[in-house]
């Protein structure tokens, strides 16, 4: 849902509103509010959340974020899913991970809800390449299907169950197929 204030917001200017529930994304000076997640979307993201951080978090090489506002380029977007690399976390003066994240991250996944625009998904996306991340997934839960996006390369489209996704070169050993991914709808 797009909400058009009464007069053109610059994007502090959205930062220092209250949250909403569901959040909103700050987008090409407009305020969009992001859909309520349903059962097929909170269950993969749960679920490759825990995968992504049980395989880099206790090597300190990678942590991943569900729904954090991400500050960057003119945008404040929500990813479903935004995964920095460990020296790229922000940390305030105690060393602690910071609250405000003023910077892309390093691979980024949405995870289409029913009636969310793939288009304005895609360009959140595309709007992370532009700025540093690496990789860019879009999950289609109803067709099983992930597009992985890269910077200046052409899209990948994973729709076979066999298919080992491809990741970000960072994660190492972590290994997921397309079945897998969307066993996690079953299970």
């Amino acid at each position: 849902m797009v909400q058009t204030p009464s007069k053109s917001l610059t994007l502090a200017e959205f930062l220092q509103l209250p949250e909403t529930k569901p959040a909103s994304e700050y987008i090409d000076g407009q305020i969009i509010q992001k859909p309520m997640p349903q059962g097929k979307h909170s269950a993969i993201q749960g679920e490759f959340v825990s995968t992504i951080n049980g395989s880099v978090k206790p090597k300190r090489i990678a942590r991943a974020f569900p729904e954090l506002r991400c500050t960057f380029g003119g945008r404040s977007t929500i990813p479903d899913i935004a995964v920095f690399t460990w020296d790229r976390i922000p940390r305030d003066e105690n060393g602690e991970i910071a609250n405000a994240f003023a910077t892309a991250p390093d691979w980024t996944v949405e995870i289409l809800s029913p009636d969310q625009s793939q288009t304005k998904v895609t360009k959140n996306i595309l709007h992370c390449l532009k700025h540093g991340t690496q990789m860019g997934w879009l999950i289609d839960p109803d067709e099983q299907t992930v597009f992985v996006y890269r910077p200046k390369q052409e899209t990948e489209v994973f729709d076979e169950p066999d298919q080992v996704l491809a990741m970000p070169a960072f994660v190492g050993e972590l290994r997921l197929t397309v079945k897998e991914l969307f066993d996690w709808l079953v299970a």
